[in-house]
């Protein structure tokens, strides 16, 4: 016979940062072939913003709303977009050399897309639930942008984790929320775990197709998602 009392495992908005901070550690360092830490000290901020050289957002919604902002300095910009594409294959020579190039900006936004999927796929896992998101949008900002999530936050919590790449650049994640919690009530048996290594490779043969045509270098943003936001 089952006991009438079980200790039940509680899940925190703590923990969901955490599982964020690993996806995007993974998934950088995976694509770049090289280490990308982050610090084992989370900052409490109380609003969350676009900071130059390079800001990118991501709003998600489902079994919780949050919104996460990813901002790059141009040395870490540069860093992690040159060891990405040197190891997609890219000859040197072929590189953009400033951090101001498209192909940068393009760079980076494939990378936040890739670490959300991998931290949806991690959520819907370990926590039961599904979250869907919009398609990252990358900014090359010289002035900072505040942005909030607009909707109905009961207790919204802020943090700031800062990252290191293998160069020693550094960036910051930033994770807006409401404060939550997901209580275990049973036991289940967690889906096949999810391979960032997968991922990575889909993207790879997904830009090396892209790279047999031209480009468009033109971003076409969600003005209603910016209306939203308000910006």
């Amino acid at each position: 016979m089952k006991p009438a009392i079980r200790k039940s495992k509680t899940i925190t908005t703590d923990d969901i940062l955490l599982t964020l901070c690993r996806s995007m550690s993974g998934v950088l360092s995976k694509a770049t072939q090289s280490s990308v830490n982050y610090s084992a000290m989370v900052q409490k901020i109380t609003k969350t913003s676009l900071k130059p050289d390079f800001g990118c957002f991501v709003l998600f919604d489902g079994g919780f709303s949050g919104l996460v902002i990813t901002n790059f300095t141009k040395d870490a910009a540069l860093e992690l977009y040159t060891k990405y594409m040197r190891n997609m294959g890219m000859p040197d020579e072929e590189l953009a050399i400033l951090h101001t190039s498209d192909e940068v900006g393009d760079v980076l936004g494939e990378l936040m897309n890739q670490i959300v999927g991998d931290f949806t796929g991690q959520i819907r896992k370990t926590l039961q639930t599904t979250i869907s998101q919009n398609q990252p949008k990358m900014l090359s900002l010289n002035k900072q942008v505040i942005l909030s999530v607009d909707t109905n936050l009961d207790r919204p919590q802020a943090r700031r984790v800062t990252f290191t790449t293998e160069n020693n650049h550094i960036f910051y994640l930033e994770l807006a929320m409401d404060k939550t919690e997901f209580i275990q009530l049973e036991e289940f048996e967690e889906e096949e775990e999810f391979n960032a290594d997968d991922l990575f490779e889909q993207h790879k043969s997904g830009s090396n197709q892209k790279s047999e045509s031209k480009k468009d270098s033109s971003q076409d943003f969600d003005d209603s998602l910016f209306d939203e936001l308000g910006i």
